[in-house]
């Protein structure tokens, strides 16, 4: 169940970002659709749509990679302390 769910979770966005691209697209070809006034206004929805989806999408893999630990170890927030020398006063 748990991971019908999370697939669920990942299937929504994808189907968003899938819109957005087709708004893209009709928007580029000059295929206008009914509910937006204008190509441009209609090709910056497809644009918003895309990335909020693809976005999620990214959010939700790199957040499920940090928890299982499979991410390097470059991407991990670290805390950085700085340590100096009492006689000079310069960072180490």
């Amino acid at each position: 169940m748990g991971r019908f769910i999370a697939l669920m979770i990942l299937v929504i966005p994808g189907i968003i970002a899938g819109y957005g691209i087709k708004l893209m697209r009709d928007s580029i070809f000059q295929i206008l659709l009914t509910p937006y006034p204008s190509l441009t206004l209609q090709f910056f929805v497809g644009i918003i749509l895309f990335l909020a989806g693809l976005s999620f999408i990214g959010g939700f893999i790199f957040y499920r990679d940090k928890k299982m630990a499979k991410l390097l170890h470059g991407l991990h927030k670290k805390r950085v302390t700085r340590q100096t020398n009492m006689l000079f006063d310069y960072p180490l």
